[in-house]
């Protein structure tokens, strides 16, 4: 879990010099002076590091990075404006023309279309692999530059066994990254399993409220050091400084809403068994894989072929039709529709997805209320 002590810590040592002020202030400007020529050309020489053009460096950006930082356990992070901007960047950062990347099925769409648009015509290759492949192939990582992860992935929400996987790439020298949007510092700590890298969709539950697009990437000081002074300053993909408020905002309830969105997503799961008209569950839970101590509000269902996906659709009333999640709101994503724009290779066909598949994000409402919306449109979609 998050240790709320660290976070109050840091947030003081932020706020130490703004008067009093229990919020980190909006630092709104693209440069900063310098009060001589001797510190402006100490910085400029690298001997020292104050900030000096927020598309690098920002003050209500550090403060929101150093709090992902002690929230992942990790050494440093560095914010982006986009969670794609950060897995972009981060691969760029360490890849280069004949590296080979191995990726994990089902992985966030954005994410293999950037692997196989962009990276594969300048000649970087990506395979893809189930889970269990992850896990019980100790070659499979073998003159593999960099382990794309998930845990779990994306639309099915399979959980991968990270310090394992974490155990075979140290052999080979691969490099690990893992997407932890799903589980949060929360429920899962990847850099203590061993995992090198971990990156955000900071938009999803770290911010908590949809009004905001971020990513972040937490890792060491020499790895985040890479990223900060490769692909950030070069693609310019910077996080802002009123994003990042925003995301301190988020990042003092994430327990507490992690709390309330695992407790709505188990009394879904238990009703949900009980239905003729569900095949599947798809949800890890505490413990499914080591290291993994809850369970977030974003699952997927597998109706049987009686439920009319569309009209079930149009039958919720508190959940609405939405790519996103992690918000306030709950919200429902068919597998048919939110995959049309895969692409081929990871199609619904070849890695098996059901278009009777349908995701949900379970928000913040009063679980009654929501179980009831849920079961009253189930009632009305018979095909």
């Amino acid at each position: 879990m998050v240790e709320s002590d660290n976070i109050s810590t840091l947030l003081a040592a932020v706020l130490d010099d703004v008067h009093g002020s229990i919020v980190p202030p909006i630092v709104q400007t693209s440069l900063f002076a310098f009060d001589n020529y001797q510190a402006f050309e100490d910085r400029m020489a690298g001997r020292t590091n104050t900030a000096i053009y927020t598309r690098v460096q920002n003050p209500t950006v550090a403060a929101f990075e150093g709090l992902m930082a002690k929230a992942e356990k990790g050494e440093a992070a560095v914010g982006f404006a986009s969670g794609i901007a950060a897995i972009t960047s981060t691969l760029l950062a360490f890849l280069k023309p004949g590296d080979r990347v191995a990726c994990v099925e089902h992985v966030y769409p954005d994410t293999f279309k950037f692997m196989e648009q962009m990276l594969r015509p300048f000649g970087i290759e990506t395979t893809y692999h189930t889970a269990s492949a992850f896990e019980d192939d100790p070659d499979l990582l073998k003159g593999v530059k960099i382990a794309y992860l998930e845990s779990p992935s994306s639309v099915i929400f399979v959980p991968v066994d990270l310090a394992k996987v974490a155990g075979h790439a140290a052999r080979h020298g691969t490099l690990t990254m893992i997407d932890n949007s799903w589980a949060t510092p929360v429920f899962q700590n990847p850099l203590t399993l061993g995992i090198d890298i971990v990156l955000h969709s900071a938009s999803k539950y770290i911010s908590g409220h949809s009004d905001t697009v971020a990513g972040v990437v937490v890792s060491s000081h020499a790895l985040v050091g890479k990223i900060r002074d490769l692909t950030l300053p070069l693609l310019g993909a910077k996080l802002a400084p009123f994003e990042a408020f925003l995301l301190v905002r988020g990042m003092r309830t994430l327990n507490a809403r992690m709390m309330q969105h695992q407790s709505t997503a188990n009394l879904f799961i238990d009703r949900l068994a009980s239905l003729p008209q569900v095949r599947k569950i798809n949800s890890p839970g505490a413990n499914h894989v080591p290291g993994l101590t809850g369970r977030s509000g974003l699952m997927s269902i597998e109706f049987d072929d009686s439920v009319d996906i569309p009209k079930f659709s149009d039958a919720l009333q508190h959940f609405r039709l939405g790519v996103s999640w992690g918000g306030f709101e709950s919200l429902i994503l068919p597998a048919k529709v939110g995959l049309a724009q895969a692409g081929e290779q990871n199609s619904m066909q070849k890695f098996g997805v059901s278009p009777q598949l349908v995701r949900l994000s379970l928000g913040l409402e009063d679980p009654e209320d929501l179980w009831a919306d849920f079961s009253a449109a189930l009632s009305q979609s018979a095909a």
